[in-house]
C-alpha cells in the first residue's frame, strides 16, 4: 500500500492509504498507577545483586562514588526514599519512557545521559561511564522499580509535583518561611545538618556542598513543586502554592556552585521563565 496523507479527525489519526484507511486512536494513554515492587521480588543471582547495589548507590552516593560526587549530597536527597516517593522525582516507571526528548538540551536523551545529568548538575560532579558497573546497577534498579509499567506509559506522580507557575514569587516572604519552616533542619545558612557518622542528616540547600546552578532544583517553580509536595519532611502539602514558590525563590537564588554548561541550556527554545541561564 502506498501512503498518501495523514489527518486528525475528532481525536483520531486517520492514516489514508491508496484503497484503504487505517484509523488509530491518538488519545493520550492514561498514566499508570504508582506502585513500588515488593523487595521480595528482587531475583537471586547477578541481576538481584545489581538491583541491590543500584539502590545502595542511590542512598549512599557521596560515600560510594566520591570521584563522581562533588558536593555533600546523595541521589536520595532529591529522589526521596530511593526514588520511590511520588512527586519527588521517583524512578518508578522511568525505565519505559526513555529515550526521551528534553527541552533543556534540545535533543533526545538516553536514560544513561539523564542519570549523568544529575551527577554533573545536582551532584556537582562527574559523569559515570555508560558501561560502568555502577551505571548498570542504577539502571537495573530503575528497571526493577518499573516492573509492570507498560513501555511508553508515564506513572502518576512522575517528576517534582506541580504548583501554579502564574503566581509571582516573593523572596522576602520566602526568607521568613525558610526561617520558620526549614532552618531547623537545613540550617539558617542553608548548609544542612551533618550526621556525626558522616554525610548529612538533612542536606545542604545552598552553598558549596549543595547542587549547582544547572540543577533542576535551582529553578524556582521546579523547587517549589518539590517543596509543596514533600516539605517540611513528613508534612508535605501543608504549604500553599504561594508559600512554596516564595521559599523556593529565596532558596534558589542563594549562592551555589556555578555550572559552565548552563549557558547552553534551552538554546533550541522553550526556555522556562525561571531558567537560570
Amino acid at each position: 500500500m502506498k501512503f498518501n496523507s495523514t489527518c486528525r479527525l475528532g481525536g483520531l489519526l486517520a492514516f489514508v492509504f491508496a484503497g484503504a484507511t487505517q484509523v488509530v486512536s491518538a488519545e493520550p494513554v492514561a498514566a499508570a498507577a504508582f506502585k513500588v515492587p515488593d523487595e521480595a521480588s528482587i531475583p537471586a543471582g547477578p541481576a538481584g545483586d545489581a538491583i541491590k547495589l543500584g539502590k545502595t548507590l542511590i542512598t549512599d552516593t557521596h560515600k560510594l562514588l566520591p570521584k563522581n560526587v562533588g558536593n555533600g549530597l546523595n541521589c536520595s536527597n532529591c529522589h526521596l526514599a530511593a526514588g520511590t516517593t511520588p512527586g519527588a522525582a521517583p524512578y518508578v516507571g522511568l525505565w519505559g519512557v526513555f529515550p526521551e526528548f528534553r527541552a533543556r538540551g534540545g535533543r533526545i536523551n538516553s536514560l544513561q545521559e539523564r542519570v549523568n545529568d544529575c551527577f554533573e548538575r545536582s551532584m556537582n560532579g562527574k559523569a559515570l561511564a555508560f558501561d560502568s558497573k555502577e551505571m548498570n546497577a542504577i539502571l537495573m534498579y530503575m528497571q526493577w522499580l518499573s516492573n509492570g509499567v507498560p513501555t511508553g506509559t508515564e506513572v502518576v506522580g512522575r517528576g517534582m509535583g506541580k504548583v501554579d507557575n502564574k503566581l509571582v514569587p516573593n523572596a522576602a516572604h520566602g526568607k521568613t518561611i525558610y526561617a520558620e519552616k526549614c532552618a531547623s533542619c537545613h540550617a539558617a545558612d542553608g548548609a544542612g545538618t551533618k550526621n556525626p557518622a558522616g554525610g548529612y542528616l538533612f542536606p545542604p540547600v545552598w552553598g558549596a556542598a549543595s547542587y549547582n546552578i544547572g540543577a533542576g532544583l535551582a529553578r524556582t517553580y521546579t523547587a517549589a513543586g518539590f517543596i509543596k509536595h514533600n516539605m517540611p519532611l513528613g508534612q508535605g502539602g501543608t504549604l500553599s502554592d504561594q508559600e512554596a514558590i516564595d521559599v523556593a525563590e529565596f532558596m534558589t537564588h542563594q549562592p551555589r556552585p556555578a555550572f559552565a554548561g548552563a549557558k547552553n541550556d534551552y538554546a533550541s527554545g522553550n526556555k522556562p521563565k525561571d531558567a537560570r541561564n
